[in-house]
């Protein structure tokens, strides 16, 4: 039986049920009708529940999402998703750059291209796993906190019985089977950015995101709220109803994966990066996922320009509403990164303040857990992703971010350790047009390419 992940409608109606709870929208006539009904919450950690639900279920669920959809929501004056609406709330949105502006060099670039990649094959064994089983299975070798790929050498059989690795990657993650970097979405989606630009340059639009899309990505490869954008595409929507219509998952981590060729092009213009970020995010997300988006694409633009990471986080910040969710999760863990010596302490704080609300793969807790690591390992490489994956969550998506500024600031491949890059074999694999073997030397030239690229239209 085909059970297609993340668009079943009796599946979504839990997830937009929790997204009503942290907008504060009293949802609770919807929630009593879909449990009397029988409906069931959203899966945790799946992406489908086990079974189809019955055919009266089904058609409840489409109602009452659209029900959902039509809820006041009091966070839309504080959390815009309109890019002009974002910049009147933000009262130090950065300058314009100048003539003067950084430029990045290819060797810098490819050192943020192999940390995204290392970061993200550090986190996919343990992703969906908890945070008691990641650091069970990192102590159980003495690698925590996890400062090499992951390895089920030593790793006791009723331990990997009681937290199994994550069965879509522990065949190409775990170290004694790493033979070059193996497909991932989190690899995906800059490759498509990087089609993205050769296409259509910085200033493409959401439509044209949409049309490299439906060209170029296999539904199969999607996720969330990818998925369900491409589902509404494909029924004759466009953006940005292609992020709102019956998508509990607008908020989710997905837009911020794909903000890294976004500041990797944009060097030392936060402004312009934030912006080009928010034209790719609208075609899938809003809120808060739309902000983690330009929060990412800021601080990594500010890395290319040579700021340190407590200032490229400043600057990050700079870029989303100051009164947002997002805002006050980044702040709150900055602060405790910065309190607290040990880093597991800091993870629990963040947990206990929002695991209880928030889905794992939400984009507010995983943007403050990138911002706590990267400011307590002071942008170090190891000490960045280390942190990140020791967190939990979105173990690679968070490694990839993670790795890509702290790659960036190391400032070329041979100041990242090879024990990380060695193993990548300067190589990936993926599904995307022609980039399957691709090499990161050859991926950072052409993000070069279009780096210096002259932009016809401002941002």
């Amino acid at each position: 039986m085909l059970r297609l992940t993340w668009v079943q409608p009796e599946d979504l109606v839990g997830h937009e049920l929790r997204q009503a709870a942290l907008d504060g929208r009293d949802a609770s006539a919807v929630a009593a009708r879909w449990e009397a009904a029988g409906g069931h919450p959203a899966p945790d950690r799946a992406g489908a529940s086990a079974r189809p639900a019955p055919r009266h279920l089904r058609l409840l669920a489409t109602e009452l999402l659209d029900d959902l959809a039509a809820l006041a929501d009091p966070t839309a004056a504080a959390e815009p998703t309109d890019l002009d609406r974002i910049r009147a709330l933000c009262p130090d949105w950065p300058a314009p750059a100048t003539a003067a502006s950084a430029s990045v060099s290819p060797a810098r670039l490819e050192a943020a291209w192999l940390g995204r990649a290392a970061g993200c094959l550090l986190g996919k064994p343990v992703e969906k796993l908890p945070l008691a089983g990641i650091r069970a299975l990192a102590r159980a070798t003495g690698n925590w906190p996890p400062a090499r790929y992951f390895t089920a050498r030593g790793v006791p059989g009723e331990l990997l019985a009681t937290h199994p690795w994550n069965r879509r990657s522990a065949a190409t993650s775990l170290a004694e089977n790493i033979d070059g970097m193996p497909e991932d979405d989190d690899l995906n989606y800059p490759l498509l950015n990087l089609l993205l630009l050769q296409r259509h340059g910085r200033g493409f639009t959401t439509a044209d995101v949409a049309r490299v899309w439906l060209d170029e990505l296999p539904v199969g490869r999607t996720f969330t709220a990818e998925r369900v954008a491409c589902r509404n595409l494909l029924s004759g929507l466009e953006p940005p109803l292609t992020a709102r219509h019956r998508n509990p998952f607008r908020e989710w981590i997905g837009a911020l994966i794909r903000a890294d060729v976004h500041g990797w092009t944009n060097p030392g213009d936060p402004a312009a990066a934030a912006a080009q970020a928010h034209r790719d995010a609208t075609l899938t997300h809003t809120g808060s996922g739309v902000h983690a988006a330009m929060f990412a694409a800021a601080v990594i633009a500010a890395a290319g320009g040579g700021d340190d990471v407590h200032a490229c986080l400043r600057t990050g910040l700079a870029v989303v509403p100051p009164g947002s969710r997002l805002a006050a999760a980044v702040r709150h863990a900055v602060r405790l990164a910065a309190t607290h010596a040990d880093f597991d302490t800091v993870v629990d704080a963040l947990h206990a303040r929002h695991s209880p609300a928030h889905h794992w793969v939400h984009a507010v807790p995983n943007t403050a857990l990138i911002a706590a690591a990267l400011t307590h390992a002071d942008g170090d490489f190891t000490g960045s992703v280390s942190r990140v994956v020791s967190g939990g969550w979105d173990t690679d998506s968070n490694g990839a971010t993670a790795g890509s500024v702290a790659g960036l600031l190391a400032g070329s491949p041979g100041a990242l350790p090879e024990h990380w890059t060695g193993p990548l074999k300067n190589r990936l694999a993926t599904s995307v047009g022609d980039f399957d073997g691709t090499g990161f030397d050859t991926l950072a030239h052409l993000t070069h390419r279009e780096a210096t690229r002259p932009c016809p239209s401002p941002t």
